[in-house]
This record gives C-alpha cells, sequence and structure tokens, in this order.
C-alpha cells in the first residue's frame, strides 16, 4: 500500500480499504456526532459489518473506476478522509468530498489532501470537472472549496433530507485549466 506525505507534521494519506474496518470504526465513533452533523457518512457505519461493507463499496468503486476513499492518518492514526463519491469517467466528471473528526480540524489537513486526489483524478485520469456539494451550513467544507480554487455555482434549495430535515446544497466545482492555474499559484 502507498503513503502520500501531506507535509512535515507527518500526517499521510492512504488508500482506506476493507481491511481498515475496525479502525475506520473506531474513527467514526471518536467523531460520530461531528461527522454526522452535514453527511450521511457515520451513519453508514454502525458496527463492523456496516464499516466494512461501506469500505468494500468504494473498493468495488475504484475496480471499476467509478470513485475513490482515502484516509488521512496522523501519528499512525485515522482521523479523516477525503474521496471521490462518484466518477463518470467517460463524461470527465467527478464529485469530491472529505470529513474529519473534531480533534484534527483547524490543521489543513483536508485541503492538502484534496489537493493530491484531485490533481491526480485531473492529471491522470483526465477528469475536467470536480464538483464539491456542501450544505450551506457547513463553513468550513466551504473553506475547504475556496481555499481549492474552486467556484460556487450556486444552491439546491432544501436539497437534502438528513436526519429528518431538509437543507440547502451549494455546489462548487472546479475546471481543469482553473485547477492547473490555481495549482501552479500555490507552487
Amino acid at each position: 500500500m502507498f503513503a502520500i506525505s501531506l507535509g512535515d507534521d507527518g500526517a499521510e494519506l492512504r488508500p482506506l480499504e476493507p481491511s481498515h474496518a475496525e479502525e475506520y470504526l473506531a474513527h467514526i465513533e471518536r467523531g460520530r456526532e461531528y461527522l454526522g452533523r452535514y453527511i450521511g457518512l457515520a451513519d453508514a457505519a454502525k458496527d463492523l459489518d456496516s464499516a466494512r461493507a461501506f469500505l468494500q463499496s468504494y473498493a468495488e468503486k475504484a475496480a471499476s473506476d467509478t470513485g475513490r476513499i482515502y484516509g488521512i492518518w496522523t501519528d499512525g492514526k485515522l482521523v479523516g478522509g477525503v474521496l471521490f463519491r462518484t466518477m463518470d469517467v467517460p463524461q470527465a466528471v467527478a464529485e469530491a468530498g472529505c470529513w474529519l473528526e473534531p480533534a484534527a480540524v483547524g490543521r489543513g489537513l483536508v485541503t492538502r489532501a484534496a489537493r493530491v486526489i484531485i490533481d491526480w483524478a485531473v492529471e491522470e485520469r483526465g477528469i475536467h470537472r470536480v464538483e464539491w456539494l456542501v450544505a450551506a451550513a457547513n463553513t468550513p467544507s466551504i473553506a475547504v472549496a475556496r481555499r481549492l480554487g474552486m467556484t460556487r455555482e450556486g444552491v439546491l434549495r432544501e436539497y437534502r433530507i438528513h436526519h429528518g430535515a431538509r437543507f440547502d446544497v451549494e455546489i462548487w466545482s472546479v475546471l481543469a485549466p482553473e485547477w492547473r492555474a490555481h495549482r501552479d499559484q500555490l507552487s
């Protein structure tokens, strides 16, 4: 398995695989309430079997080239991740997302990890458009979209139902030429 350094602080990005189910479940348990505020990720891993099934679904997406999931580790501990919830390679469109447990917030981990996977998608897989769908109230995730050089395209009003409540979803995106220009400015 490979690991990509996310900087001098020892953080690493690695594929998150079914064999990590126990570690993934422990990570979800540490941040279940925090993670569950805006996304259903915590709901998908209620026990070891469901955690393994969730990670297996992403292994199958990776095998069919329709999605990917990666964990963020700090000091050998899984603290969050980034993913391509969907990838449509023929259409060159992918939807990226992220999550982080509370103890790891505020260190730029998601931004650094998302840069790695977006660059891979654009340069290696030929993805032209990377989307970021985010609850309008999720200001930390919106801040990541901005740091990634994404453009806010609009709001899908009352688009999602989560824990019995409807909420607005903002659509952010970056196109391959914009991504390259943004990346080159950071270099």
